[in-house]
């Protein structure tokens, strides 16, 4: 190959280049410019699906976009974070995940068709999720506070029932949490979403319930349920009467709080994902918007929603729900 040859390829190399990176620069100026879908892994109305839904309603007004909020169910969230995972990393495809489905999942499932970490683009983290302990008092009056129930409990080892939404959820590994610190046999019996669970503790199957807080608030509200304890370090400002575990049920130290985050798939365009993200956490950082999450969902804002506070959290949370989950004994075949 002469010389001259070899100058004309390099040349052509060059000018393909270029043109390829303005037109990803183009793109990346003009981004968005259809619609964005947020894909959550949880049943339409569950806690997932209501911040996406509030979410993709200030991200539309703020781009003229429209944000589709779509729910694929199953398997503890992990279909949904499959779907994202193998999406286009071209910016309109996003996962409003759980610490269930990229933490909790890692132990829980012996094999996940993607990596949490590595097949994900951080985008921001979207606040704390307590659960809270109900107990229905029409059912069972003798159960008012957090000491009834743990003293019943100690009297009557393993004749006490708790429900939750599944083997291995939230609510599963805040009541395993609670009996090993409280010292206390209790019996789990896991239903299929927070629909069944509600109704076992309603119908006086069950004695408690750790229901993740939006449904739990309105239940309370309603008069379904009566709310004994929280499971964060301090009180909610939407149950500002109700204890925490560590108040009300003399547990020292006692938390057991997951959080929401937003995912995009791996190998976003920097300058994108950091457009998303800037929109996002200024979006969750408006006064309004805090007041919204904590009134009705019972969710505490960050204290930082960064790319660089979510990936240290989320890679902590992974070594701290598998020991949580191998002390529950918990599995998912």
């Amino acid at each position: 190959m002469t010389s001259t040859l070899i100058h004309r390829l390099a040349k052509a190399v060059f000018v393909l280049s270029a043109c390829m990176s303005i037109q990803v620069c183009a793109q990346e100026d003009k981004w968005p410019t259809h619609a964005i879908s947020i894909t959550g892994g949880f049943p339409n109305g569950a806690g997932t699906d209501i911040y996406a839904r509030k979410l993709g309603e200030a991200l539309t007004a703020l781009w003229n976009v429209p944000v589709v909020v779509d729910s694929k169910t199953g398997a503890g969230g992990n279909i949904a974070s499959d779907a994202v995972a193998r999406s286009a990393p071209d910016g309109y495809s996003y996962l409003l995940g759980t610490a269930g489905t990229h933490a909790i999942n890692v132990a829980l499932y012996k094999k996940l068709n993607f990596d949490v970490e590595k097949d994900f683009t951080k985008i921001a983290l979207l606040g704390d999720v307590p659960n809270v302990l109900l107990v229905n008092s029409k059912k069972h009056p003798e159960i008012k506070t957090c000491a009834d129930l743990l003293r019943i409990a100690r009297a009557k080892p393993g004749t006490l029932n708790f429900a939750s939404t599944g083997n291995g959820a939230s609510g599963h590994l805040a009541g395993a949490q609670f009996a090993n610190a409280a010292n206390i046999s209790v019996v789990h019996v896991p239903y299929r979403g927070q629909g069944p669970a509600m109704a076992a503790l309603l119908a006086g199957d069950v004695e408690f319930f750790f229901n993740q807080s939006a449904a739990a608030i309105n239940a309370i509200k309603g008069g379904q349920a009566t709310a004994i304890a929280v499971t964060t370090r301090s009180r909610l400002s939407a149950l500002p009467d109700v204890p925490t575990v560590e108040q009300g049920c003399d547990l020292p130290g006692f938390e057991s709080s997951t959080w929401y985050g937003l995912f995009g798939p791996a190998n976003m365009s920097p300058v994108i994902a950091k457009k998303m993200s800037d929109a996002v956490i200024a979006i969750i950082s408006k006064p309004d918007f805090k007041q919204w999450l904590m009134d009705t969902q019972g969710i505490t804002p960050a204290q930082d929603s960064s790319p660089a506070a979510f990936t240290k959290i989320h890679h902590a949370d992974i070594s701290r729900w598998a020991e949580i989950v191998k002390m529950s004994g918990a599995t998912v075949d």
